[in-house]
């Protein structure tokens, strides 16, 4: 088959076009991936309509960062995989690199890991962006360990939840903001709501942590988020932020003596750099789930390549409840 089908951008929040185009051939290093699922993400939305500066997509494109599916072929110098194997991957749709939004994908090897064995395709495709982006953070910048505090902004959320759980996976007691309806949710995780509604940053520290600070908070949100994590980081802790594009005021970090890191999840795709690090993460992430503590939250509503404008409306409007993702191949899927 010389062809696929794949959804086309041609003009920024224009409509995405269900097309024929040519089937990508895997060059060196890389693999053709037959795409089951597609995770799509906030950063999606914002890149279809061009307002991710940090995350330019030349027109026309293809969307769609997230992705799991079956390796069709592999390209010359590629020894991690072979035809058949199940993967999963933060594979596309930034930097000119096409997306997961189409029946096929000519992917960087070292971006792709081993699906986990516990999850449908569909699941898997949840987790790759959300997941290196929390591991980037908790791990590699904050170094997190047992018995330490972690505060998670906004853990009911795609990096919230990830974050939340993986913090819980090394030992922390972990904490996480949220609004009262998804408190539940945040204690089904082993953690302790916040209600950031009803309390302000300085009652929630002084009933959580005798006021004296988190070890450890990590920013999902950005803006006043992130202000928020600067006042309730402990003394020579840590806030770690996904999201710090913003300006801000540095004085309550500095009163605290404690650091900051950003992070930047889309550098390795946008620059081809650490790519093999992402493979890394998501061995990982699937140790973790196939060892029952670490689980994607997606939402139950099931789109397809005809239906995708509906998935990037429920983006937008809130309804979402988990991960939207996309069943390119409803077969593989799951």
């Amino acid at each position: 088959m010389s062809t696929m089908q794949a959804l086309v951008l041609d003009r920024h929040n224009g409509p995405l076009e269900l097309v024929e185009l040519a089937r990508p051939e895997p060059g060196p290093g890389q693999v053709l991936v037959r795409i089951a699922a597609s995770g799509l993400n906030p950063l999606d939305t914002k890149i279809r309509a061009g307002t991710a500066a940090h995350a330019k997509h030349p027109l026309p494109l293809v969307l769609g960062i997230d992705m799991a599916g079956v390796v069709e072929t592999v390209g010359t110098g590629v020894d991690i995989f072979e035809a058949g194997d199940e993967v999963y991957g933060m594979t596309g749709g930034v930097g000119g690199i096409q997306g997961s939004l189409a029946q096929y994908a000519a992917v960087d090897a070292a971006l792709l890991a081993l699906k986990p064995a516990s999850l449908s395709m569909r699941d898997a495709a949840a987790l790759p962006l959300a997941f290196i982006t929390s591991y980037a953070g908790i791990v590699d910048r904050a170094r997190v360990h047992e018995r330490q505090t972690v505060l998670v902004q906004g853990g009911a959320g795609g990096v919230g939840h990830m974050a939340v759980q993986l913090a819980r996976a090394l030992g922390a007691h972990v904490f996480a903001t949220a609004s009262a309806g998804n408190h539940e949710y945040i204690e089904s995780l082993g953690a302790t709501p916040i209600d950031y509604r009803a309390m302000s940053v300085e009652e929630y520290v002084a009933a959580h942590t005798n006021g004296s600070g988190f070890d450890v908070v990590v920013d999902t949100a950005g803006g006043a988020s992130l202000d928020a994590s600067f006042a309730a980081v402990k003394h020579f802790g840590h806030v770690v932020s996904a999201l710090g594009w913003g300006t801000h005021a540095l004085a309550p970090l500095s009163f605290r003596e404690a650091s900051y890191s950003g992070v930047f999840t889309l550098y390795p795709l946008l620059t081809g750099q650490h790519r093999a690090h992402h493979g890394e993460m998501l061995r990982e992430a699937a140790r973790l789930v196939d060892a029952d503590k670490l689980a994607p939250r997606v939402d139950a509503r099931r789109f397809d390549l005809h239906s995708a404008e509906r998935a990037y409306e429920a983006l937008l409007d809130g309804s979402a409840r988990g991960k939207i993702v996309v069943n390119v191949d409803a077969q593989l899927a799951g």
